[in-house]
């Protein structure tokens, strides 16, 4: 089980991305998103929070190494400036003031938002390079529920492709997936 603290909770699921990074050993295989590659899964990561955080707070993130000469350094720069704004008591407690959003403090807006893309994330990179993609039961049923009664307002948002049915009773983790989009039982070509 993670924890509920979101400066916890993101050490413990950023720690676990940057371990999936670590193993990577061909970042051009093609992942569960359509088109992306191993690569790009980091790329966005640390390409559309900075801008996000920008735009609803003053905070902001340095640019760190670039993702396409080095994508464990690129998600270490980044995971590290985001870990040390929810570390930081009074960065976390700030103000979040997004046009989309309600108000609310930072370091729950990061945890919503940011660290349960990082979550899902997780298994994109490692379904797509053959590393453990496990994870954690109790978050899936959590993001689960707090996603369905707004499937809507997902869907238009863009960002999610539609649902991937999956059979009645199946683990919590293959209902967050084909709730996102993903085919739980998607495999790389040739494996």
């Amino acid at each position: 089980m993670l924890p509920e603290d979101p400066a916890a909770r993101h050490r413990v699921v950023a720690g676990t991305f940057a371990d999936r990074v670590r193993g990577v050993t061909d970042w051009d295989a093609p992942t569960p998103v359509r088109e992306w590659t191993a690569r790009d899964v980091v790329r966005h990561l640390v390409g559309w929070f900075p801008p996000f955080l920008a735009s609803g707070s003053g905070h902001r993130i340095p640019p760190g190494p670039s993702v396409d000469e080095d994508p464990y350094d690129a998600w270490t720069a980044h995971t590290d400036a985001v870990q040390a704004l929810l570390d930081d008591p009074s960065a976390a407690a700030s103000p979040f003031r997004h046009p989309r959003l309600p108000g609310q403090e930072l370091a729950p807006a990061i945890d919503r938002f940011y660290t349960a893309d990082v979550f899902m994330h997780t298994w994109d990179l490692a379904r797509a390079t053959g590393q453990d993609d496990h994870l954690d039961e109790d978050l899936c049923g959590q993001l689960l529920a707090g996603m369905e009664p707004i499937e809507d307002l997902m869907r238009g948002s863009g960002q999610y492709g539609p649902r991937v049915p999956v059979p009645d009773g199946a683990p919590v983790q293959d209902r967050l997936l084909g709730f996102i989009g993903r085919d739980p039982a998607w495999a790389p070509p040739g494996r």
